[in-house]
């Protein structure tokens, strides 16, 4: 079984699916570094699951693409951070500021409605285009002012000394949704059982990472190469929840989500949420 994950400390539970596993599977993790592309990888079926942001998958469903978000991935690992010691310390003090932002990402909906409920739009900053990887460094030069990112980069900036926290973005009706658990419509059809077991697999390891953050630090480490300052940051902060159902919650904040997304004309209408929400699996774990 291919599994799409991405280099973040949120997308980790992929790497601790092997011990898990039944004894007729083995799982191949693919690595991507853009949301996007682990979307697009489940659409063109180089891998059979993914985890990748909500926005990608909004993105693929409400185009048509045959995406199915079939459970929960993660909550929360986001950060809106400045420059240590500046006055950029609220959302309001963004204004006029430079702001990495990578777009078409979760992060960047969020920003949107923080500045929307700060009663600004995105045209009173100055939105710079940055890839998470990128955003430390950038402010650490002093290109940037601020950026909204993802783990393990605010706490990278944070325990560094290079940023500060302005906040961490869940203030919204979206909560601290970030990353689903995603295959596609043919694998619905085709392989209804597989899916059931891989998600089983993916709550048993979501539940084991939970109540060992121990070991996750030592695997993102490990794995990822990521400063371990900067990883204990976010998981002490608790800025990281790794989960796994597809309950009610998650689809009133991604069915929110959805709509916000086509309020800022990121998407032309909304998906399709009968084939694209489909809790039907994650109910099945929940009750074996």
């Amino acid at each position: 079984v291919r599994m799409g994950s991405l280099r973040l400390i949120h997308s980790m539970t992929p790497h601790f699916y092997e011990r898990f596993l039944p004894p007729n599977l083995r799982v191949e993790i693919i690595t991507f570094d853009s949301p996007t592309d682990g979307k697009n990888a489940v659409v063109t079926r180089s891998v059979e699951f993914g985890g990748f942001g909500i926005a990608a998958a909004i993105l693929g469903a409400a185009a048509g693409e045959p995406v199915v978000v079939a459970g929960a991935f993660c909550n929360r690992g986001m950060g809106v951070i400045s420059r240590a010691g500046s006055d950029v310390r609220t959302i309001a003090d963004l204004r006029g500021k430079r702001v990495g932002i990578w777009p078409g990402s979760t992060q960047e909906v969020f920003i949107m409605e923080r500045l929307r409920q700060n009663r600004m739009t995105i045209r009173d900053i100055t939105a710079v285009r940055v890839p998470f990887g990128e955003m430390h460094a950038m402010l650490s030069r002093g290109d940037i002012d601020a950026y909204v990112g993802a783990e393990p980069g605010p706490g990278l900036s944070i325990s560094s000394g290079v940023g500060q926290l302005v906040e961490y973005p869940y203030d919204t009706a979206m909560g601290g949704l970030n990353m689903i658990w995603a295959t596609s419509e043919a694998m619905v059809a085709q392989d209804p059982a597989l899916i059931r077991s891989m998600l089983g697999v993916h709550r048993r390891a979501s539940e084991h990472m939970m109540a060992n953050p121990r070991e996750v630090a030592d695997a993102t480490v490990r794995i990822l190469g990521a400063p371990r300052a900067a990883v204990e940051q976010a998981l002490g902060a608790g800025n990281v929840e790794y989960i796994w159902k597809l309950d009610d919650t998650v689809q009133t904040q991604a069915r929110t989500y959805a709509q916000h997304m086509l309020e800022l004309r990121q998407i032309r209408q909304l998906p399709n949420f009968d084939t694209f929400l489909n809790p039907r699996f994650s109910n099945e774990v929940a009750t074996s």
